[in-house]
């Protein structure tokens, strides 16, 4: 079986951006607003860029169903692993009748035989049939924290003092000083705790 984490997974696709609806020179001059101080610097550019993999390591929501993920799938494992060691096992005890000429007659043998054979397959199947589960459930997971993020984005640059905000996997270079990853980890975790309650 594949295993995968909800990390490894987002930080593929996930991206940020936000339309603009105001020029940074008309916006108020607000100190530690942002990190380039609400664009009071000569060159400062109405950007900014949150580090996704920092975002989702410290975003609650993200370690959380990244946890009931990989608790599924240790459970899919050790449930396909325990089958697999039945399974096993009576194959063992087929070879050590076979070895002693044990079965009456080879129509037993052969009723045997395919038995095992089709617990096999019914086993292959089983695992994945799990790995199919587990995959969409990831999918689930995968957008809801997606969903999550974006719409926080959209409602955080809703006064437009942002032209764009972009994650840092889809850029070579960017200024540390239009990092907002902290600011906005911090408000996600708050509205994320206010919801738990």
């Amino acid at each position: 079986m594949r295993y995968f984490t909800l990390s490894t997974a987002i930080a593929g696709i996930f991206l940020l951006a936000t339309g603009c609806q105001k020029k940074a020179s008309d916006l108020p001059a607000e100190k530690d607003k942002t990190p380039v101080e609400a664009f009071d610097c000569p060159g400062c550019l109405p950007i900014a860029y949150v580090e996704v993999d920092s975002l989702l390591n410290n975003y609650n929501l993200a370690r959380d169903l990244n946890e009931q993920m990989l608790t599924r799938e240790e459970n899919a494992r050790m449930t396909v692993n325990e089958k697999s060691r039945q399974l096993e096992k009576e194959v063992n005890e087929f070879e050590r009748k076979v070895k002693n000429n044990a079965f009456l007659s080879q129509e037993r043998f052969e009723q045997e035989q395919q038995r095992l054979i089709k617990k096999q397959q019914e086993l292959q199947t089983y695992a994945q049939q799990l790995e199919n589960e587990l995959m969409t459930e990831q999918q689930k997971m995968l957008l809801q924290v997606t969903d999550s993020i974006t719409n926080f984005i959209k409602e955080y640059n809703k006064d437009g003092r942002y032209e764009a905000i972009f994650n840092n996997s889809s850029v070579l270079f960017i200024k540390p000083a239009y990092n907002i990853t902290e600011e906005v980890t911090v408000l996600l975790n708050k509205r994320y705790a206010s919801r738990q309650k």
